[in-house]
């Protein structure tokens, strides 16, 4: 696969696209799904506009912390846009398609560096799966209503 090929996830989701941009904009919400399984989150700053910042700690099932920075550059009821602004930089784009009474999602990784992204490709491809694992989890558990 081309190194600037942005990693792909897609996903159709039974509930609609506003319960799924709500999962976003809650940040209660958003620290319960977001990362892969085992991970949960801490939560520094939580600005759910654009150009907003968004800073928290994830932290691994291993002990581990990551600190993560993030920038958010487009909130549309359809499109929601991140901008990930330390190591590893990338941009997260999720495209949300009304469908057959739920959501059509797609979750789209761009990497600003060919080289990270193919050296992440292996580990980001199951985590982004997990995450919205743990998305529809969230969903079906009605906490996102």
């Amino acid at each position: 696969m081309d190194p600037l090929t942005p990693l792909r996830t897609e996903r159709f989701l039974p509930h609609p696209p506003k319960a799924i941009f709500q999962a976003f904009a809650h940040p209660e919400q958003l620290a319960l799904w977001w990362g892969p399984a085992g991970f949960r989150n801490t939560f520094e700053r939580f600005e759910f506009h654009p150009g907003g910042r968004w800073e928290f700690v994830m932290h691994g099932p291993d002990g581990q912390d990551y600190p993560n920075r993030a920038r958010f550059e487009v909130l549309e009821a359809d499109r929601i846009v991140i901008r990930h602004v330390n190591a590893p930089h990338f941009t997260l784009t999720v495209q949300l398609q009304p469908a057959d009474g739920g959501t059509q999602l797609e979750w789209l990784q761009a990497f600003d560096d060919p080289q990270v992204a193919a050296a992440v490709r292996a580990i980001c491809e199951p985590a982004n799966e997990q995450n919205l694992d743990r998305l529809a989890a969230l969903l079906s558990a009605g906490a996102a209503a």
